[in-house]
């Protein structure tokens, strides 16, 4: 038992020691909707918050949350097993606080590709909440009528439709047949607004750009 207990308390297996238990209470508190499941999630991809810089790393169509919830339960089971089989085995003294850093660090990295593949064949449990659907790409099934509107069906789900709202004045109407990426939630009309998918490309290499360019850029007095 005091193995284990110091396993589960060594760096960095400390992390989700602390870490899945507020996941499981998490889920728990949404199980009895004390808090929304949605809860990273905004009417609108356009700024960068938790949910777009998700769905910008494959994890669209399903909650922030339950992505978070999947990679963080992932990572931990890639840390326990560098933990038990090789960390507990070595003298490390000071260096386990780097090398720590470097087993998390490579951990998430692990997890996530895995993570957004199981976040993907589980999204259909969540299209009850309108707004997971942003990052989703949809096919237009018809044209849109005189006032913008048409109905489109979900590519990864043909059973899941969705109503878009254009905008005429902007020239962003949906096509018939056209491919194109849902950005944002009009809770008011239960519908999306959407852009093509190489807008959407194109808009989320911009904003990478951008926050590179923040990044590097020097600070001058």
């Amino acid at each position: 038992m005091e193995n284990v207990n110091a396993l589960f308390i060594s760096f960095p297996m400390i992390v989700f020691s602390l870490l899945v238990p507020l996941v499981v209470l998490y889920w728990l508190l949404a199980t009895v909707r004390l808090v929304p499941v949605e809860l990273f999630e905004r009417d609108s991809l356009r700024h960068e918050h938790t949910a777009s810089t998700l769905v910008s790393l494959g994890f669209a169509g399903v909650p922030a949350t339950f992505a978070l919830s999947v990679l963080i339960v992932l990572a931990g089971l890639f840390t326990l097993a560098v933990e038990f089989f090789v960390l507990s085995r070595l003298p490390l003294g000071l260096f386990r606080v780097p090398l720590g850093v470097a087993v998390l660090w490579a951990a998430f990295a692990l997890a996530s590709p895995l993570a957004a593949r199981l976040c993907h064949k589980t999204h259909r449990w969540f299209h009850g909440q309108r707004r997971t659907l942003l990052g989703e790409m949809v096919e237009v099934t018809h044209e849109a009528d005189a006032d913008g509107w048409a109905d489109a069906v979900l590519l990864s789900d043909r059973s899941c439709y969705v109503r878009l709202h254009g905008k005429r004045q902007s020239g962003r109407i949906p096509k018939a047949g056209e491919h194109r990426v849902l950005v944002k939630f009009i809770a008011e009309e239960n519908a999306y607004r959407s852009v093509t998918e190489d807008a959407y490309r194109d808009a989320r290499a911009h904003a990478r750009r951008l926050t590179l360019q923040r990044k590097t850029s020097p600070h001058h007095l």
